[in-house]
């Protein structure tokens, strides 16, 4: 089939990959290259790579919906239009486009988590099961009739970037069984269900504030989530503390946000509701490291105030 792909993250490379192997892609849609690091060197998205790599022609439109985006498309004459984390909403104009329309690879079980952080808000709610939905697009935010799905475990230890990179390859399989079932005119659309639907904004770096009166289980949670990013934090002496890895001690501590224990390889803090044993860290200007790493250099007094 003759497709025209929009992505812009890692998540949506591994589709376009898969594309690429059985399918004719005619252009890669991405996001324009962005200034990043001190250096403010232009970064590209990792869709652009992927299609580098296969010698698939990049546009990268400001605004997808302006007109001279829209006549753009519309010269590559194509069946369909595949969509995995594009970062902008198609119009009318490009949805009824192509013969097969526009479909989308989102990363919940719709109509659980639409919008723009799913993943993330999966392992924070401590859902014990999310997926993949291949959804028809329409003039709505993720509202679409779905298409095909299929669902995964969140295991106890899952971290935001670890489900990230099961999800994306499991979209990408399933995308190329859902093309394969509209070519042939055997797919049954499926309506969402309204009153089941869910909505999750983008993440914003403030949300990894550690609230330390909350209870441990749901900053546990929390942790895991925002880890690779924005990450969790919270402040020590002044300076920004990351906390990447940590587990729940069911017991009472003390003032929340107080280190209450300092073992050899954790800090114990007292939390709203149990404690947490911190166990990886990253203190502002330092690497990542150790609980057990830390200690070495920088020595922790029980009744040290996080936050």
């Amino acid at each position: 089939m003759k497709i025209i792909f929009m992505g812009t993250p890692d998540f949506a490379a591994a589709a376009l990959e898969s594309l690429a192997q059985k399918h004719e892609v005619l252009l890669a849609v991405t996001q324009p290259d962005k200034p990043k690091g001190r250096g403010r060197e232009l970064s590209v998205s990792e869709v652009k790579r992927c299609a580098g790599i296969y010698g698939i022609p990049v546009f990268q439109p400001e605004r997808i919906r302006d007109a001279e985006a829209v006549e753009e498309l519309r010269r590559y004459d194509a069946e369909m239009i595949v969509v995995a984390a594009f970062g902008q909403i198609l119009p009318k104009e490009i949805l009824t486009m192509p013969k097969y329309g526009c479909i989308n690879i989102h990363a919940s079980l719709l109509p659980k988590y639409r919008g723009a952080a799913p993943i993330q808000q999966a392992i924070i709610d401590g859902e014990e099961k999310t997926g993949v939905t291949i959804m028809q697009m329409d003039e709505g935010l993720d509202t679409g009739a779905i298409l095909m799905q299929k669902e995964i475990e969140i295991k106890p230890d899952e971290t935001g970037g670890s489900l990230f990179d099961k999800l994306s390859y499991l979209g990408a399989g399933l995308v190329l069984d859902a093309i394969d079932k509209i070519g042939r005119g055997t797919m049954i659309p499926i309506k969402q269900d309204e009153t089941k639907s869910s909505y999750v904004k983008m993440l914003k770096k403030e949300q990894g504030r550690i609230d330390f009166t909350r209870p441990a289980a749901e900053l546990e949670r929390l942790i895991r989530a925002l880890n690779p990013w924005p990450s969790a934090y919270t402040t020590l002496e002044g300076k920004t503390l990351k906390i990447w890895e940590a587990s729940i001690l069911d017991q009472a501590g003390g003032v929340p946000g107080m280190i209450v224990a300092v073992t050899k390889d954790a800090l114990l803090v007292s939390c709203g509701d149990g404690m947490l044993a911190v166990r990886t860290l990253q203190l502002e200007g330092k690497k990542r490291m150790s609980v057990r790493d830390f200690l070495l250099g920088k020595r922790i007094e029980p009744g040290t105030m996080l936050g």
